[in-house]
This record gives C-alpha cells, sequence and structure tokens, in this order.
C-alpha cells in the first residue's frame, strides 16, 4: 500500500517533518506500506504559478499524482495565526475537486504552545470533511514541550493504528452477529401487560 505524507514545514530541520516521519514509520509498524513524502516547501513557486495560470509544474503535478494515488495520507501543518499555514491550505487547493474522496486521512499539526491544538479540530478537520476525505478519529499536536514528554507517543501510536485500519478495509466496529433461530420477539402489548400486573 502507498502512504503518502504531506509536511508543510518551512525550516530545516523542522519539527513538522519530524512528526510527519514518526507518524509515518509509527503506521509502517502497523502495517507494510511503501512511504512517498511532499514537501511543499519545495513546490510553493509551482503551486503559485498553478494558481495564476492554472497549470502545475512537472514536480507539482507528481506530488499531485502521489496524493491522488495514495491509499492512505498523513497531513502535517506549522501552526500559523491559530490555523495551517497558507502555504499548506495553497497545495490542497490546486488539487482536482474530488481528489480525497473516501480517502483516509491522519490530520497533524505542530505549534509553539499547548494553545493552539484545538487547530485540529477547527481548521484541519473541516477542510478534509470538505474534500470528503475520511480523517481518522485520533488527530496528533505536538507543542514545543511536548517532545520527550509523555504522551505523545501514544498518541502517535493510537492514531497510527487507525489510519493503518482504514487503509487495509479494517472495521473498529464487531461484525454482525448472525441472529439465533431460538430468538423470540416479544409483543410490546406483551410487556406492558406484564408489568401491570407487578
Amino acid at each position: 500500500m502507498k502512504l503518502v505524507v504531506v509536511s508543510a514545514g518551512l525550516s530545516v530541520p523542522s519539527s513538522t517533518r519530524l512528526l510527519a516521519d514518526r507518524l509515518a514509520a509509527a503506521v509502517g509498524r502497523q502495517t507494510p506500506v511503501d512511504v512517498q513524502v511532499v514537501e511543499v516547501r519545495d513546490l510553493a513557486v509551482d503551486i503559485a504559478h498553478h494558481l495564476t495560470n492554472g497549470f502545475p509544474g512537472r514536480k507539482l503535478a507528481a506530488a499531485l499524482d502521489a496524493v491522488t494515488g495514495a491509499d492512505g495520507l498523513i497531513v502535517v501543518t506549522p501552526v500559523f495565526s491559530a490555523s495551517y499555514s497558507g502555504l499548506f491550505k495553497s497545495f490542497f487547493d490546486v488539487l482536482e475537486r474530488d481528489a480525497l474522496v473516501g480517502k483516509p486521512v491522519l490530520v497533524a499539526a505542530t505549534g509553539g504552545s499547548a494553545r493552539h491544538s484545538l487547530v485540529l479540530e477547527h481548521a484541519l478537520r473541516p477542510l478534509f470533511a470538505h474534500l470528503r476525505a475520511v480523517v481518522v478519529p485520533t488527530g496528533v499536536y505536538a507543542a514545543s514541550e511536548d517532545w520527550g514528554a509523555p504522551g505523545l507517543p501514544e498518541r502517535i501510536e493510537r492514531a497510527a493504528g487507525e489510519l493503518a485500519a482504514l487503509m487495509t478495509g479494517l472495521s473498529a466496529a464487531e461484525p454482525a452477529k448472525p441472529a439465533k433461530d431460538d430468538f423470540q420477539v416479544v409483543p410490546f402489548a406483551e410487556q406492558l401487560a406484564a408489568l401491570s400486573r407487578r
């Protein structure tokens, strides 16, 4: 299966890329995947040209094809002004309209403060719901103080497990059990009558 990681970090090294790599490695521990990383920073000029002239360059076209053909996505953005970065949003703006329909997506973000952790719920999750992707229940936010602290590795593993399950077609729900032959329906009127005799 093909797992594509979209990382929108701007610096080198980048905590956004570090989180993206840890998430991808965790998915790889759950199920065999071929990982391809799309560094949005390297596509900034191509994205701007595509927005203004409607034609992707060769590198951007390859990145968009990778995202469209992926079995699952990990998307990670730094937080700017309490939301995803403009470059991150611009990348998904130039994606074909139905490219993510039904595609499993793990959303993640990095920021300087834990106060921005709600970016997962008020910005990232609605964006990918609008694109009709299937967003895993657990999003991962890493503030500066989370690196090396308890909690982050567990969130990474839980989110990775959810993405791997969706990618392999498993469901967290138990399969429906067949009805037993001796199952009997008691009419509601009988139940009421039994209550009134008490």
